[in-house]
């Protein structure tokens, strides 16, 4: 199944289009994207039987963010052995975890509005989002507590990652639309292997990424299990899994985001942003 946020409503795409969920179920489940992770398992029994014959063509660019309000965003770096390389970094024992604020997030199709002069850099990223609390849950069932996944960009703004005395994650890849993700959710049982998905990033045409998830250092169950060890993971919540080698800042000589150029992210079973880059307003 494929859901997603068309325009702030939430929606279960099938290849005639789209199905408003609150028309369709009666007002059982509500237009609001994110309120559907709290009631997952009622709405995947729903979804399973439901007419969904009213589907109807929809644009593309009206596609928001599958959860729009997580209760909780993870973030992890240097979950590719070839990005850690390329970072100068050694690979991680456990997690790195940052946070992205939410208000970063924005459409499948949506500007990233970069300052002038300044280093935003790309990373294609698997996002996951859950749809079961998970509390100290093992690598094993970590899928079962997956509402779904879907294609997301890390946007970062890497002069203000890494100004001043200790690195700035958070904020530097938090600015307004540095977090596009989308364009729907997909559930992982339409996936034949989801710890194996091939991802590529172009810029201008230009491929920058390629690779494939099975390539983390610690994949999406063993992130799971290793966060909900620690902290209960909530419905809603949002987790950004890593990127693999490409970024711009790794470059000789570093490269990053111009307005003009259009970047493309796409995981295979899953879907493909498109997000065009402008010129962001002066302060």
């Amino acid at each position: 199944m494929k859901i997603a946020n068309l325009g702030g409503r939430l929606v279960i795409v099938i290849t005639a289009g789209a199905v408003d969920v609150e028309r369709a179920s009666g007002g059982r489940f509500t237009a609001d994207p994110q309120a559907v992770y709290e009631r997952w398992t009622a709405f995947q029994q729903w979804a399973d039987g439901a007419d969904l014959s009213d589907a109807e063509p929809f644009d593309p660019a009206l596609l928001l963010p599958p959860a729009p309000r997580p209760p909780q965003i993870f973030a992890i770096g240097l979950n590719y052995r070839q990005h850690a390389a390329e970072s100068g970094l050694d690979l991680p024992s456990d997690p790195l975890v940052f946070t992205k604020f939410a208000s970063c997030l924005t459409g499948a199709h949506s500007s990233i509005p970069v300052p002038p002069d300044g280093t935003a850099d790309w990373e294609i990223e698997l996002a996951v989002v859950i749809g079961i609390g998970a509390r100290n849950v093992s690598a094993d069932h970590a899928w079962e507590h997956v509402a779904g996944v879907a294609v997301a960009q890390d946007i970062s703004e890497r002069a203000i990652q890494f100004r001043g005395p200790a690195p700035q994650y958070s904020l530097g890849k938090s600015l307004p639309g540095y977090g596009p993700i989308g364009p729907w959710l997909v559930t992982p049982d339409e996936l034949p292997n989801p710890d194996d998905l091939h991802m590529t990033c172009t810029l201008n045409g230009e491929e920058v990424q390629k690779t494939s998830t099975k390539d983390m250092i610690l994949p999406v169950p063993q992130l799971i299990s290793w966060l909900s060890a620690l902290l209960p993971l909530l419905p809603g919540d949002l987790l950004f899994t890593g990127t693999p080698a490409g970024i711009g800042s790794a470059m000789n000589p570093p490269r990053f985001l111009e307005p003009g150029q259009t970047l493309i992210s796409r995981i295979d079973g899953v879907g493909e942003l498109r997000n065009p880059i402008v010129a962001a307003d002066p302060a």
